[in-house]
């Protein structure tokens, strides 16, 4: 079996903004609230945490605050991926030697690539360093889908230990983990199918929403692995709503929106993002109302 990474609930986390650049004192209570809520991991500099529009300085100073702020009471997870794969060496490289635990590395987007480019984008990762990996499939952002037999040839890599499948195809899902069992771990990356990734003997979800319902979220997945599935389907069901609210407009925009209105100060996302419209605000409050949060 291969290394697990973290069994539960991981935050994909937001990153706080301000005209200086990244607003550490926000970043450090957004992740001791974590913490305190009882996630099991944290991904910094992913998707939700606007990666991709954050300077490779500022990529590295947030990976390393988080290392020294967590230090070791869970996971930190390192988004590094992205289409160069010399780069991702490079940012790969500085996330190890900081102390993450491990990385998430999406799949190239725009130049995209073969599935044999795949293969070889990652075999060369996974080469340069000791950590483990999660490979992160989310085509609807990337325009590229790792196909089940993809992630059963990277299985066979040592560090590639585990796939983040945003692709929203359970049916794909179901196919890796058949071709792949216990060689490559599976987190749900989509909130509304935690519940039937788990069915499957995913380990887990990689999360938007406990951003903002950590505990809540955390608890529908330790249900699940402690045989109340009637508990965890009803905290899915109710939740629901909330995530609807929290993908109405293009996430990271609406996450971290509902993190202001409960009192943090992580501005608003940067162009070509821009802030949550009234109409999808108004649907977020009352969301987070009916979820208890507020």
């Amino acid at each position: 079996m291969k290394k697990i990474l973290f069994k539960g609930c991981g935050t994909a986390i937001a990153t706080p903004f301000d005209e200086n650049g990244v607003n550490f004192s926000e970043f450090k209570k957004l992740l001791e609230f974590q913490i305190s809520e009882g996630v099991d991991a944290v991904i910094v500099c992913g998707t939700t945490g606007e990666s991709s529009t954050m300077s490779l300085e500022e990529k590295k100073e947030t990976i390393k605050f988080a290392v020294d702020t967590v230090n070791k009471r869970i996971p930190v997870i390192a988004g590094t991926g992205g289409n160069n794969t010399k780069s991702v060496i490079e940012l790969s490289k500085y996330a190890e030697s900081v102390g993450v635990d491990g990385l998430l590395i999406v799949t190239p987007y725009y130049n995209k690539t073969t599935q044999k480019g795949l293969v070889e984008h990652y075999k060369t990762i996974a080469s340069s360093t000791k950590l483990p990996i999660i490979l992160y499939n989310v085509p609807s952002r990337t325009g590229l889908n790792i196909t089940p037999e993809t992630c059963l040839e990277l299985s066979k890599i040592e560090n590639i230990v585990a796939v983040k499948e945003a692709s929203g195809n359970l049916s794909q899902v179901a196919k890796i983990a058949s071709l792949c069992r216990d060689n490559l771990h599976i987190y749900s990356g989509n909130d509304d199918q935690v519940l039937p990734v788990l069915s499957l003997g995913g380990l887990g979800v990689i999360s938007v929403v406990s951003n903002i319902a950590p505990k809540k979220f955390s608890s529908m997945l330790h249900s699940f692995f402690d045989g109340d599935v009637s508990k965890a389907t009803k905290i899915q069901l109710d939740s629901i709503n909330l995530i609807d609210a929290l993908f109405a407009e293009v996430n990271p925009i609406p996450v971290k929106a509902a993190l202001n209105i409960m009192g943090y100060n992580f501005g608003i996302p940067r162009l070509p993002l821009v802030e949550l419209s009234n109409d999808a605000k108004i649907k977020l409050e009352k969301a987070m109302k009916e979820y208890g949060i507020i």
